[in-house]
């Protein structure tokens, strides 16, 4: 098997601390309001989405909205910026690309010629 071809989860076997780590995120993910949080958030115009305009799309209390956005923002997929009176969200891309990196293959390396 070549390594190029394959998902770094296939590559090798993880380390504990890195399984620990995954699995948090996967976790965090692993439930449908949050994963819809999460793409709300990352699909918002300005890359930024105040929770004012997250509550309403959901048929759940704003305490409830409050607890999933903490467990995103626990496991460092988000981080929150409070401007007055509002919380407003932003995904951070380096912990959200390490989900998208455990199970896409390797890009392989293409020469251009000039």
């Amino acid at each position: 098997m070549s390594l190029e071809c394959c998902a770094p989860i296939a590559r090798e076997p993880l380390s504990e601390s890195d399984a620990a780590e995954l699995a948090a995120l996967l976790k965090a993910v692993a439930d449908p309001v949050r994963l819809r949080l999460l793409s709300m958030i990352g699909s918002h115009a300005g890359g930024e989405a105040c929770v004012c305009d997250l509550t309403g799309s959901f048929d759940l209390t704003a305490p409830t909205i409050s607890h999933h956005l903490k467990i995103l923002r626990t496991a460092g997929l988000i981080d929150g910026e409070r401007r007055g009176t509002w919380v407003y969200y932003r995904i951070i891309p380096e912990t959200v690309n390490k989900l998208g990196e455990l199970f896409t293959p390797l890009a392989r390396r293409e020469t251009v010629d000039a």
